[in-house]
């Protein structure tokens, strides 16, 4: 029996990349912008779905790191806190934009 030496990583099949849009990059899909300006938490439980978590975790720090962690984007725990502490409904955005581009490109 071999011993293991090393955790696998969640995103090792992916290259290291970035988000696909920035946080403020609200022109880049109106429709999501004002899902999330006019009913956030619509757009909170799209997020979960497309995840498959929980609802009520959709516009969470651990969310944004576990998206980041599943499609090895750079970025840090500190960086999630602050995105999803001080601009919730940007980060949301950012993220469901990820996952749709994610889906168009047959990698999601």
């Amino acid at each position: 029996m071999a011993a293991v030496t090393s955790q696998p990583r969640y995103g090792a099949g992916y290259p290291p990349s970035e988000f696909q849009t920035g946080v403020l990059d609200c022109c880049d899909d109106c429709g999501t912008c004002c899902c999330g300006l006019l009913c956030f938490p619509c757009l909170c439980c799209n997020v979960a779905r497309d995840m498959d978590e929980c609802c009520l975790f959709g516009p969470s720090m651990a969310m944004r790191s576990l998206y980041r962690a599943r499609y090895n984007i750079k970025g840090s725990l500190c960086n999630d806190w602050l995105c999803t502490t001080f601009c919730m409904v940007c980060a949301t955005c950012q993220l469901k934009r990820d996952i749709d581009k994610r889906k168009e490109q047959g990698i999601f």
